[in-house]
C-alpha cells in the first residue's frame, strides 16, 4: 500500500493558484553526500551570489509570493520564512549549505537553482495518506530543540502537511519533522515542489524533469512517477 499527498479543498479556496508538484520515488538506496553532490549544490550557491543580494531576494516575485502566502495563514514571515527564502538567504550572506545527504543535497541544488520551495521525504515512514491542510492545533510535531527530541504542535489555522501520526512539515514548507526525514538509509521517497503564481507552471515542471533526470542516473533501477496537484 502506497500512501499519496492530497491537498485539502479548503488551502484551493484560499490560495487557487497553488499547485504542487510531487515526485514519488521507488527502489533507491540514498548515500552519503559526495564530490558530486557537494559540487552541485556549491556551484548552485556560486550562481545565486552573482546574481542576488539579500535585498534582492525579498524582492523576487516568488518570495514575495511566500511571503504574501505566510501573512494570509498568520505566519510572519520574517520570523518564519518559507524553505527557499531561508536556503537563498543564508547563501547570498555567504554561508554554504551544510551536506546532509545526496538526496538532500540535490533537492537544496535544485531549490537554489530555480528559486523553489523543494522538501524531500522518506515515503515509508508515512502511516497513512498526507494532507495539506489547516491544522487543529493538537497534531503532534517531532522536533530537535538544543540537540533534544521533542513534541511541539502547530498553531491552529497553521497550513501543514499531516498523516495519521503527526505533522510532517510545518507552515506549508517551513521545517520538516524528525520522523520522515531523508537518511541514508531511505529507499523510497516524495519530493514536493511548490509554486503560487506568478511563477510559471512551465519552470516547476522543468524543476521536476531535472530532479527526475538525476534520480535516474544516480539510481539506474528506481520506479519514478509524478503527479500534479492543483485547483
Amino acid at each position: 500500500m502506497h500512501y499519496h499527498l492530497v491537498v485539502d479543498k479548503q488551502i484551493f479556496e484560499q490560495f487557487p493558484e497553488y499547485q504542487a508538484l510531487i515526485v514519488y520515488v521507488e527502489g533507491i538506496q540514498n548515500f552519503p553526500s559526495t564530490p558530486e553532490s557537494e559540487a552541485l549544490l556549491r556551484a548552485a550557491e556560486q550562481q545565486c551570489r552573482s546574481i542576488l543580494t539579500p535585498s534582492t531576494v525579498l524582492e523576487h516575485p516568488h518570495i514575495a509570493a511566500w511571503r504574501d502566502a505566510y501573512r494570509r495563514f498568520g505566519a510572519k514571515p520574517k520570523k518564519y520564512p518559507s524553505s527557499v527564502e531561508a536556503l537563498l538567504m543564508r547563501t547570498v550572506k555567504g554561508d554554504d549549505l551544510p551536506l546532509i545527504n545526496g538526496l538532500v543535497d540535490l533537492y537544496n541544488m535544485l531549490s537554489l537553482k530555480y528559486v523553489l520551495p523543494i522538501g524531500g521525504e522518506d515515503w515509508s515512514k508515512l502511516t497513512s495518506d498526507l494532507h495539506l491542510t489547516y491544522a487543529r492545533g493538537d497534531e503532534p510535531f517531532q522536533t530537535m530543540q538544543a540537540g533534544h527530541e521533542e513534541v511541539a504542535y502547530p498553531d491552529p489555522g497553521e497550513v501543514i502537511w499531516v498523516d495519521s501520526t503527526g505533522v510532517t512539515c510545518r507552515r506549508w514548507n517551513w521545517r520538516q519533522c524528525r520522523r520522515t526525514r531523508l537518511t541514508e538509509e531511505t529507499q523510497n521517497v516524495y519530493f514536493v515542489l511548490d509554486r503560487l503564481a506568478p511563477y510559471p507552471t512551465e519552470t516547476l515542471l522543468a524543476a521536476g524533469d531535472e530532479l527526475k533526470s538525476y534520480l535516474h542516473r544516480w539510481f539506474p533501477g528506481c520506479t519514478v512517477s509524478t503527479e500534479l496537484l492543483k485547483a
